[in-house]
């Protein structure tokens, strides 16, 4: 883990997405935060350690899903599969599917398996797995606020995370998508998927993949766009949290009630034409009990 000391920062920003505005000057104090995503070496030994299984690995409850039809509740997660080009207009189902016994063990259907990538991050954890496992380290998730402190790397108000280009000097500086999303990935940065942590340089604070590779949880639960910034110095937000759960329920889902936290730090799918969130500032809402193969998690201590 590396120090991050207690600072006043300026969070969200006014140049992109809706839901990243207004940016916001907020004050958090010191924490610790991992060095890199939690991998799939690590989440093994948990397992072995607890017998947790995940919500991945568990069957739906029909209770929360309204109107589902029985033979597609069973276990598995969200995989994300090229096509092999978009049909009409763009829809996020045609490269995500539910595929029956995906998992972490499983990322890319019940034939796959983590041998070969124990380094690279775990992958379908929805928040209550990523939640056991902090507890079980001695260790907690981040806020919102937390996470993008750390991801900015001492840089204030910089776009990425290691300064102002995207691609400094034809370098590539995280895991992200090349090419055309979602049906050509040119893969100039070396991955199709996910790739080892540590892989691309850290940023200035030390830590490694809080951009790109994988999203990562937070604890905040979702909210459409940032408060207004404070109007007098004296009154700047001290550690947010946001925490209203009923307020996170997604509005064009209204007959399903189950809350929403922000994911930040964009993925291996993030591309220029589709998601530029690859950004400390981007932030994303996702239902706490789903899993996907582009979502992982680290940890935080707070002393």
């Amino acid at each position: 883990m590396v120090r991050i000391d207690a600072k006043t920062f300026l969070m969200g920003s006014n140049d992109h997405y809706p839901e990243e505005a207004p940016a916001h000057p907020v004050y958090v104090d010191g924490f610790w935060i991992d060095i890199m995503p939690v991998t799939n070496r690590q989440f093994l030994e948990f397992v072995n350690a607890t017998g947790h299984v995940t919500v991945a690995e568990k069957k739906p409850v029909a209770a929360d899903y309204p109107g589902a039809a029985q033979k597609n509740l069973r276990a598995g997660s969200m995989v994300f599969i090229a096509p092999s080009h978009v049909v009409g207009k763009p829809d996020i189902y045609q490269w995500w599917n539910y595929l029956l016994g995906a998992s972490w063990r499983h990322p890319y259907g019940r034939k796959t398996s983590i041998a070969t990538i124990l380094d690279h991050p775990v992958v379908h954890v929805a928040y209550d797995d990523a939640k056991a496992y902090a507890a079980w380290a001695d260790k907690e998730l981040p806020t919102e606020a937390e996470w993008e402190l750390a991801a900015r790397g001492g840089l204030e108000a910089a776009e990425y995370a290691w300064g102002s280009e995207f691609i400094p000097n034809g370098q590539h500086m995280a895991n992200t998508w090349q090419g055309r999303f979602p049906n050509e990935n040119l893969e100039e940065d070396g991955f199709y998927r996910t790739s080892p942590v540590g892989h691309f340089p850290a940023n200035g604070y030390g830590i490694h993949d809080m951009i790109g590779n994988v999203w990562e949880w937070t604890v905040d639960y979702w909210s459409d766009a940032h408060p207004e910034p404070a109007a007098k110095a004296c009154c700047i937000p001290e550690n947010p949290r946001r925490a209203e759960a009923q307020a996170s329920f997604d509005p064009h889902q209204p007959e399903i009630k189950i809350a929403r936290r922000v994911v930040k730090g964009g993925s291996h799918l993030c591309a220029p034409n589709y998601c530029r969130r690859y950004r400390p500032a981007a932030r994303h809402a996702q239902q706490e009990e789903s899993a996907t193969s582009h979502i992982g998690f680290r940890c935080i201590v707070r002393q």
